[in-house]
Protein backbone atom coordinates (compact mmCIF):
# COMPACT_ATOMS: atom_id res chain seq x y z
CA UNK A 1 0.00 0.00 0.00
CA UNK A 2 1.44 3.06 -1.49
CA UNK A 3 1.47 5.66 1.85
CA UNK A 4 -0.28 8.96 0.31
CA UNK A 5 2.33 12.23 0.75
CA UNK A 6 1.26 14.20 3.85
CA UNK A 7 1.32 18.23 4.28
CA UNK A 8 4.52 17.91 5.81
CA UNK A 9 6.15 17.20 2.73
CA UNK A 10 5.67 20.54 1.34
CA UNK A 11 6.52 22.08 4.15
CA UNK A 12 9.14 24.87 5.18
CA UNK A 13 11.10 22.11 7.25
CA UNK A 14 10.36 19.56 4.08
CA UNK A 15 14.29 17.97 2.97
CA UNK A 16 15.31 15.71 0.37
CA UNK A 17 15.26 12.45 1.73
CA UNK A 18 18.81 11.04 2.72
CA UNK A 19 19.26 7.39 3.93
CA UNK A 20 21.97 8.46 6.10
CA UNK A 21 19.57 10.20 8.87
CA UNK A 22 18.73 6.14 9.62
CA UNK A 23 22.36 5.83 11.21
CA UNK A 24 23.25 8.69 12.96
CA UNK A 25 24.54 9.39 16.24
CA UNK A 26 23.08 11.81 18.41
CA UNK A 27 24.40 13.31 21.66
CA UNK A 28 22.29 12.75 24.80
CA UNK A 29 24.05 14.10 28.23
CA UNK A 30 27.87 13.83 27.55
CA UNK A 31 27.24 10.68 25.59
CA UNK A 32 26.83 10.23 21.27
CA UNK A 33 24.91 7.12 20.85
CA UNK A 34 22.99 5.46 17.94
CA UNK A 35 19.95 7.11 16.89
CA UNK A 36 17.92 3.94 18.47
CA UNK A 37 19.53 4.00 21.49
CA UNK A 38 18.90 7.69 22.18
CA UNK A 39 16.72 7.96 24.90
CA UNK A 40 15.81 10.15 27.72
CA UNK A 41 13.24 9.38 30.83
CA UNK A 42 9.92 9.73 30.83
CA UNK A 43 9.96 11.84 34.47
CA UNK A 44 11.89 14.75 31.76
CA UNK A 45 10.74 18.31 32.16
CA UNK A 46 10.69 18.73 28.80
CA UNK A 47 9.02 15.53 27.78
CA UNK A 48 6.33 15.93 30.67
CA UNK A 49 5.61 19.70 30.89
CA UNK A 50 7.65 21.50 27.92
CA UNK A 51 9.83 23.41 30.13
CA UNK A 52 12.88 23.81 27.96
CA UNK A 53 14.34 25.70 25.20
CA UNK A 54 16.27 24.43 21.77
CA UNK A 55 17.76 26.35 19.03
CA UNK A 56 18.19 25.42 15.29
CA UNK A 57 21.12 25.87 13.48
CA UNK A 58 22.57 25.37 10.10
CA UNK A 59 25.90 23.80 9.44
CA UNK A 60 28.05 25.33 5.95
CA UNK A 61 31.25 23.94 5.42
CA UNK A 62 32.36 22.97 8.94
CA UNK A 63 31.02 26.10 10.70
CA UNK A 64 27.78 26.65 12.34
CA UNK A 65 26.16 30.17 10.91
CA UNK A 66 25.59 33.12 12.63
CA UNK A 67 26.71 30.94 15.88
CA UNK A 68 27.03 33.89 18.04
CA UNK A 69 23.42 35.38 17.36
CA UNK A 70 21.68 31.93 17.67
CA UNK A 71 23.42 31.50 21.44
CA UNK A 72 22.58 34.89 22.37
CA UNK A 73 19.06 34.11 21.91
CA UNK A 74 19.30 30.36 24.17
CA UNK A 75 21.15 31.76 26.54
CA UNK A 76 18.43 35.07 27.21
CA UNK A 77 16.04 32.48 27.46
CA UNK A 78 17.50 29.89 29.30
CA UNK A 79 18.23 32.86 31.90
CA UNK A 80 14.86 34.29 31.36
CA UNK A 81 13.31 30.88 32.41
CA UNK A 82 15.93 30.40 35.40
CA UNK A 83 17.08 27.26 33.95
CA UNK A 84 20.93 26.75 34.62
CA UNK A 85 22.44 24.64 31.64
CA UNK A 86 25.98 24.86 33.27
CA UNK A 87 26.98 25.35 29.65
CA UNK A 88 28.71 28.04 27.92
CA UNK A 89 28.76 28.67 24.67
CA UNK A 90 32.43 27.65 23.77
CA UNK A 91 30.68 24.17 25.86
CA UNK A 92 27.39 24.33 23.22
CA UNK A 93 29.80 24.65 20.19
CA UNK A 94 32.05 21.66 21.50
CA UNK A 95 28.92 19.60 21.50
CA UNK A 96 27.96 20.63 18.26
CA UNK A 97 31.31 19.84 16.78
CA UNK A 98 31.78 16.41 18.64
CA UNK A 99 28.47 15.19 17.43
CA UNK A 100 29.46 16.51 13.39
CA UNK A 101 32.75 14.70 13.75
CA UNK A 102 31.11 11.55 15.18
CA UNK A 103 28.39 11.75 12.21
CA UNK A 104 31.24 12.49 9.44
CA UNK A 105 28.88 15.50 9.04
CA UNK A 106 30.50 19.04 7.62
CA UNK A 107 27.89 20.78 5.71
CA UNK A 108 24.71 20.76 4.38
CA UNK A 109 23.26 19.61 8.17
CA UNK A 110 20.83 21.10 10.75
CA UNK A 111 21.23 20.66 14.42
CA UNK A 112 18.29 20.52 16.88
CA UNK A 113 19.91 21.52 19.99
CA UNK A 114 17.07 20.89 22.99
CA UNK A 115 18.01 21.78 26.81
CA UNK A 116 15.46 20.62 29.18
CA UNK A 117 15.24 21.27 33.02
CA UNK A 118 15.35 17.61 33.04
CA UNK A 119 14.44 14.57 35.11
CA UNK A 120 11.83 15.09 37.85
CA UNK A 121 10.94 13.93 41.07
CA UNK A 122 7.60 13.95 40.56
CA UNK A 123 5.13 13.89 38.08
CA UNK A 124 4.53 17.88 38.98
CA UNK A 125 4.44 20.67 37.73
CA UNK A 126 6.99 22.45 40.12
CA UNK A 127 10.06 23.40 38.46
CA UNK A 128 12.35 22.32 41.80
CA UNK A 129 10.88 18.93 41.42
CA UNK A 130 13.56 18.87 38.42
CA UNK A 131 16.60 17.50 40.51
CA UNK A 132 19.12 15.98 38.85
CA UNK A 133 20.38 18.67 36.50
CA UNK A 134 19.25 19.79 33.13
CA UNK A 135 18.79 16.97 30.11
CA UNK A 136 20.87 18.27 26.79
CA UNK A 137 20.51 16.75 22.94
CA UNK A 138 21.54 17.27 20.09
CA UNK A 139 19.96 15.92 16.80
CA UNK A 140 22.36 16.72 13.82
CA UNK A 141 21.42 15.07 10.42
CA UNK A 142 21.74 14.83 6.68
CA UNK A 143 19.43 18.23 5.51
CA UNK A 144 18.52 19.90 2.06
CA UNK A 145 15.78 22.10 1.55
CA UNK A 146 13.43 20.11 -0.33
CA UNK A 147 13.61 21.33 -3.86
CA UNK A 148 10.34 21.70 -4.94
CA UNK A 149 8.90 23.49 -1.97
CA UNK A 150 11.41 26.17 -3.20
CA UNK A 151 10.46 25.80 -6.87
CA UNK A 152 6.94 25.88 -6.31
CA UNK A 153 6.56 28.05 -2.75
CA UNK A 154 4.17 27.41 0.14
CA UNK A 155 0.63 27.45 0.40
CA UNK A 156 -1.12 29.57 3.10
CA UNK A 157 -3.88 29.31 5.36
CA UNK A 158 -5.06 32.71 7.71
CA UNK A 159 -6.05 30.10 11.21
CA UNK A 160 -7.97 31.46 14.14
CA UNK A 161 -4.92 30.58 16.66
CA UNK A 162 -2.84 33.54 17.25
CA UNK A 163 0.71 34.35 18.51
CA UNK A 164 -0.40 35.51 22.10
CA UNK A 165 0.57 38.39 24.63
CA UNK A 166 4.05 38.56 25.62
CA UNK A 167 2.48 37.93 29.52
CA UNK A 168 0.57 34.89 27.94
CA UNK A 169 3.67 33.41 26.64
CA UNK A 170 6.15 35.36 25.11
CA UNK A 171 6.93 34.01 21.21
CA UNK A 172 10.68 35.20 21.95
CA UNK A 173 10.81 32.13 24.22
CA UNK A 174 11.71 29.02 21.65
CA UNK A 175 10.25 26.64 23.80
CA UNK A 176 9.64 23.03 24.22
CA UNK A 177 5.83 24.31 24.55
CA UNK A 178 4.73 24.31 20.71
CA UNK A 179 1.26 23.71 20.85
CA UNK A 180 0.05 27.14 20.16
CA UNK A 181 1.82 26.54 17.11
CA UNK A 182 0.87 22.81 16.92
CA UNK A 183 -2.79 24.01 16.92
CA UNK A 184 -1.80 26.38 13.74
CA UNK A 185 -0.28 24.11 11.91
CA UNK A 186 -3.52 21.66 12.20
CA UNK A 187 -6.19 24.46 11.57
CA UNK A 188 -3.91 25.00 8.32
CA UNK A 189 -3.83 21.34 7.36
CA UNK A 190 -7.61 21.33 8.06
CA UNK A 191 -8.18 23.88 5.72
CA UNK A 192 -6.24 22.52 2.83
CA UNK A 193 -2.92 24.27 3.02
CA UNK A 194 0.46 23.44 3.88
CA UNK A 195 0.96 26.02 6.70
CA UNK A 196 -0.75 28.35 9.29
CA UNK A 197 -0.54 32.44 8.68
CA UNK A 198 -0.99 33.53 12.58
CA UNK A 199 -2.48 36.93 13.43
CA UNK A 200 -1.29 38.92 16.24
CA UNK A 201 -3.77 39.48 18.91
CA UNK A 202 -4.81 43.19 17.30
CA UNK A 203 -5.53 41.10 13.83
CA UNK A 204 -2.32 42.01 12.11
CA UNK A 205 -0.48 39.78 10.02
CA UNK A 206 2.36 38.45 12.32
CA UNK A 207 4.04 35.39 11.13
CA UNK A 208 3.17 31.62 10.58
CA UNK A 209 3.39 28.34 12.33
CA UNK A 210 6.86 27.56 11.80
CA UNK A 211 8.46 30.94 10.25
CA UNK A 212 8.43 34.51 10.29
CA UNK A 213 6.85 36.35 7.25
CA UNK A 214 7.73 38.93 4.83
CA UNK A 215 5.77 40.17 2.36
CA UNK A 216 7.13 42.64 -0.98
CA UNK A 217 4.80 45.70 -1.86
CA UNK A 218 5.35 48.34 -4.76
CA UNK A 219 9.70 47.47 -4.25
CA UNK A 220 9.39 47.75 -0.62
CA UNK A 221 9.80 44.59 1.95
CA UNK A 222 7.37 44.38 4.72
CA UNK A 223 7.30 42.66 7.65
CA UNK A 224 5.31 42.80 11.26
CA UNK A 225 6.87 44.91 14.00
CA UNK A 226 8.14 42.03 15.50
CA UNK A 227 6.10 42.49 19.36
CA UNK A 228 4.45 39.25 19.14
CA UNK A 229 6.88 36.44 16.47
CA UNK A 230 9.66 34.78 17.56
CA UNK A 231 12.85 36.81 17.20
CA UNK A 232 14.32 34.64 14.00
CA UNK A 233 17.86 35.34 13.53
CA UNK A 234 17.55 35.20 9.86
CA UNK A 235 14.73 37.69 10.28
CA UNK A 236 16.90 40.03 11.73
CA UNK A 237 19.84 39.10 8.97
CA UNK A 238 17.05 40.05 5.64
CA UNK A 239 16.16 43.41 7.53
CA UNK A 240 19.86 43.97 7.87
CA UNK A 241 20.62 42.92 4.22
CA UNK A 242 17.86 45.29 2.80
CA UNK A 243 19.04 48.32 5.08
CA UNK A 244 21.97 47.65 3.87
CA UNK A 245 21.33 47.49 0.25
CA UNK A 246 19.09 50.34 0.30
CA UNK A 247 15.98 47.82 -0.15
CA UNK A 248 13.24 50.03 1.81
CA UNK A 249 12.51 47.37 4.83
CA UNK A 250 9.73 48.22 7.25
CA UNK A 251 8.73 46.51 10.58
CA UNK A 252 4.98 47.82 10.81
CA UNK A 253 1.59 46.59 11.12
CA UNK A 254 -0.17 45.52 8.55
CA UNK A 255 -3.65 43.58 7.57
CA UNK A 256 -4.22 40.38 5.29
CA UNK A 257 -5.87 43.11 2.75
CA UNK A 258 -2.03 44.46 2.01
CA UNK A 259 -0.74 40.46 2.40
CA UNK A 260 -3.45 39.43 0.01
CA UNK A 261 -2.19 41.90 -3.23
CA UNK A 262 1.18 41.44 -2.17
CA UNK A 263 3.81 41.18 -4.93
CA UNK A 264 5.49 38.55 -3.41
CA UNK A 265 5.80 36.83 0.13
CA UNK A 266 8.13 34.52 1.61
CA UNK A 267 9.21 32.86 4.77
CA UNK A 268 12.05 33.23 7.07
CA UNK A 269 13.76 30.67 8.75
CA UNK A 270 17.14 28.96 9.51
CA UNK A 271 16.64 25.86 7.48
CA UNK A 272 14.74 27.10 4.48
CA UNK A 273 16.47 30.48 4.62
CA UNK A 274 14.05 31.90 2.74
CA UNK A 275 11.08 29.91 0.95
CA UNK A 276 8.77 32.02 -1.48
CA UNK A 277 5.03 31.41 -0.76
CA UNK A 278 2.08 30.92 -3.75
CA UNK A 279 -0.92 31.62 -2.09
CA UNK A 280 -2.55 32.35 1.38
CA UNK A 281 -6.08 31.72 1.53
CA UNK A 282 -6.03 29.81 -2.13
CA UNK A 283 -5.44 34.01 -3.48
CA UNK A 284 -2.17 33.42 -5.83
CA UNK A 285 0.46 35.86 -4.17
CA UNK A 286 1.98 37.93 -7.59
CA UNK A 287 2.63 36.73 -10.97
CA UNK A 288 5.48 34.82 -10.17
CA UNK A 289 6.04 30.59 -10.19
CA UNK A 290 8.42 30.24 -6.77
CA UNK A 291 10.18 33.04 -6.20
CA UNK A 292 9.67 36.66 -7.30
CA UNK A 293 12.82 38.97 -8.07
CA UNK A 294 12.69 40.73 -4.80
CA UNK A 295 13.24 36.96 -3.22
CA UNK A 296 15.39 35.91 -5.02
CA UNK A 297 17.82 39.04 -4.82
CA UNK A 298 17.47 38.45 -0.93
CA UNK A 299 18.23 34.77 -1.21
CA UNK A 300 21.61 36.11 -3.19
CA UNK A 301 22.80 38.37 -0.65
CA UNK A 302 22.18 35.66 2.06
CA UNK A 303 23.91 33.14 0.71
CA UNK A 304 26.26 35.42 0.45
CA UNK A 305 26.81 36.76 4.62
CA UNK A 306 26.52 33.24 5.09
CA UNK A 307 29.59 32.58 3.64
CA UNK A 308 31.19 35.59 4.92
CA UNK A 309 29.93 34.35 8.21
CA UNK A 310 31.52 30.83 7.63
CA UNK A 311 34.49 32.59 6.22
CA UNK A 312 34.96 34.87 9.62
CA UNK A 313 34.41 31.97 11.96
CA UNK A 314 37.21 29.70 9.88
CA UNK A 315 39.67 32.63 10.60
CA UNK A 316 38.81 33.07 13.76
CA UNK A 317 39.61 29.56 14.75
CA UNK A 318 42.79 29.85 12.71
Amino acid sequence: MTQEPSHADHSTHAAEEDARNEAIKIYVNGEIVPKAEAKVSVYDSGFMLGDGMWEGLRLYDGEWAFFDEHMDRLFNSLKSVSLDSGLTPEGVRDILDRTAAANGITSDAHCRLMITRGRKAKPFQHPQLSRFGPTVVAIIEHSRPSEAVQAKGIRLATVPQVRGLPMSQDAKYNSHSKLNCVIACLQAEQAGADEGLMLDPNGFVNTTNACNFFIVRRGEVWTSTGDYCMNGVTRQKVIDLCMANSIPVREKNYSLYEAYGADEAFLTGTFGAQTPVAEIDGKRIGIHEGAGPMTRRIRALYKELVAEDVAKQKAARG
